[in-house]
């Protein structure tokens, strides 16, 4: 630590009643946007200069700041290691060998942590959590490189690194100081075309005048006015936390004083205490993502409809989308969104064999994973937990009740709708608010003591979902049955399916038929039927009649008629990919 920096810390942490290392946190996510300013400042073709200046401040941050001499020897071991494992295993398990020694490594910093049991104290499981999510891309995206692009989807052709970075490259990546110690992780290849300033060349065929705007020879566009909203906003959300968790804290909900309300009146605080909690990761991931959006790296393209540049490639939560949310889907989308996509990407999709979809291994590995990255406090497991029954619970009753509150054909809302969208409002906030305390109080005891206090709401409303919307239950076979009767199809019983059907099929018959003899050679003779066209029509009338009752009735047993059976779209389906297997189309 350089000399006499605690000092003010030290000083104004007193007069405001917070530890000095939590004041230097925020101070570093204010000081990186000047630092920002510099770095998108150095010329683009001197990128050793870029890395080289990251690197620098990454390292005053950390030992300079933070006396992190042993935080920073941490990331250099995950870092090294890591580097070291893609570099000389060449196998299909190179990224799960490299999975395992980061999520180890970091491990036991959680246990020491824990054990330290002080969260006032800065230490570097912070930093390492980012990491981890940087380096275990980092690998898969090493093993994708060495792959061929027929085996690859989409995302991995992109993110495939087909040659290692040099190791200032490297380091520069794993010690980009903008997302250094709260996020939000990228991969590599968004660093690598940052760097080079790729990033920022414009489509081909697009106009350059329609290019945003840059200041002298750069290739960054200017980012400014987007970067300095991100900083207002994430300083409005931490004066928030600062003002409401005054009422709103652990040590409230755990007094007898909090005990003694009515039942309401607690609820009412739980949910409070969970905004209030939320206030905290706004301000800071805002505050994190405007000094990224002012380096540049935050750029994602230019929007087709306005023409001006988008700033949102490293987003990571979208504050009012979670406060308003109506349902867990919206809830837990649009929080720590490149966790969520890392998890994806690189757990849930990886552990599914190619050609299938993801299961239960999947759902189950990618849970594991996600808790052990947080670490060992039971608050975590308790949450994880229960959000994984609510989500399920919340998705049998949106998909058996919502419906209800839709035109038969689910395209527009009925006019009682606007009820559903308040009571899912309340619900989903106030479940959600009892679910993520533990995630805050930490321990079993204290989860269970604020729990208690408000009868354990979720749970038992979690659990009686789960017997109202069972296949056994009388109240499902109602609302499956009010579903199959509003059906369009089910209205109109199989006459209709067969006559919409029939009239599809001939549709495509013809117009197949029009191709075949349209397609001539260049003196008129017809060709050759193209390969795989039916010769006979009818039976291919009939065979996809049944097979779109067949497909009727199937969803009617399963209870799954809920939206409407659009005919029209399952026999297009159908036949899309009839004829993409046999024609070639």
């Amino acid at each position: 630590m350089l000399p006499f920096i605690n000092a003010p810390f030290e000083y104004v942490g007193g007069a405001l009643g917070t530890s000095p290392d939590e004041l230097k946190l925020v101070f570093t996510f204010y000081l990186s946007y000047p630092l920002a300013a510099v770095l998108k400042r150095i010329p683009d073709k001197d990128m050793w200069k870029k890395n080289l200046f990251t690197i620098c401040v990454s390292l005053f941050y950390l030992v300079g700041l933070f006396d992190l001499w042993a935080g920073l020897r941490t990331l250099l071991i995950s870092a090294g290691g890591t580097y070291l494992i893609a570099s000389q295993i060449n196998s299909p398990y190179m990224p799960w060998i490299g999975f395992v020694f980061q999520m180890g490594h970091m491990s036991m910093n959680h246990i020491i942590r824990q054990n330290v049991g002080d969260a006032t104290l800065v230490d570097i499981t912070g930093a390492q959590m980012v990491l981890v999510m940087k380096l275990t891309a980092f690998c898969w995206n090493v093993q994708d490189g060495r792959l061929p692009d027929s085996e690859l989807s989409d995302f991995q052709k992109e993110h495939a690194i087909r040659t290692l970075p040099s190791l200032i490259d490297y380091v520069g990546y794993v010690l980009f100081f903008p997302a250094l110690m709260g996020g939000p992780a990228f991969d590599y290849c968004d660093y690598s075309s940052y760097i080079t300033s790729t990033m920022f060349t414009l489509p081909p065929g697009t106009d350059p005048s329609k290019a945003p705007p840059t200041r002298k020879k750069r290739k960054i566009p200017r980012s400014g006015t987007p970067a300095a909203i991100k900083a207002l906003t994430g300083s409005l959300w931490i004066f928030g936390f600062l003002k409401f968790s005054a009422w709103y804290n652990p040590a409230f909900l755990l007094s007898d004083e909090w005990s003694k309300y009515w039942f309401l009146r607690r609820v009412w605080h739980v949910y409070m205490f969970g905004v209030t909690s939320r206030m905290k990761y706004y301000g800071v991931w805002s505050l994190a993502e405007g000094s990224c959006i002012l380096s540049g790296i935050g750029y994602n393209g230019v929007d087709p409809a306005t023409g001006r540049a988008k700033w949102d490639r490293l987003t990571n939560i979208r504050p009012m989308d979670i406060e308003t949310a109506q349902n867990t889907r919206a809830y837990l989308g649009n929080w720590n969104i490149n966790t969520n996509q890392w998890l994806r990407n690189y757990m849930y999709l990886r552990v599914t064999p190619k050609g299938t979809k993801p299961g239960f291994r999947a759902t189950l590995a990618t849970f594991v994973t996600s808790a052990f990255w947080h670490g060992f406090y039971p608050g975590y497991y308790m949450t994880f937990v229960l959000a994984s029954f609510l989500q399920t619970a919340a998705k049998n009753g949106r998909r058996l009740v919502r419906p209800l509150f839709m035109t038969p054909d689910g395209k527009n809302p009925l006019p009682s709708k606007r009820y559903y969208d308040i009571f899912t409002f309340v619900i989903t906030q106030t479940m959600f608010s009892f679910t993520t305390a533990p995630f805050v109080l930490l321990t079993f005891s204290d989860t269970m003591r604020v729990w208690s206090g408000v009868y354990f709401y979720t749970i038992i409303a979690t659990a009686g979902s789960f017997v109202l919307f069972s296949r056994s239950f009388p109240f499902r076979k109602q609302l499956v049955k009010r579903q199959t009767a509003r059906s369009p199809a089910a209205t109109a019983g199989y006459d209709s399916i067969e006559k919409v059907t029939k009239e599809e099929v001939a549709k495509d018959l013809h117009r197949r038929e029009l191709l075949r003899t349209e397609s001539t050679d260049s003196v008129g003779a017809r060709r050759a039927p193209t390969l795989g066209i039916a010769d006979d029509p009818e039976a291919e009338i009939d065979e996809i009649v049944a097979d779109v009752k067949r497909e009727f009735e199937e969803r009617k047993r399963r209870g799954s008629l809920v939206q409407g059976f659009d005919v029209k779209k399952v026999v297009q389906d159908k036949l899309n990919d009839f004829n993409k297997s046999v024609m070639g189309n």
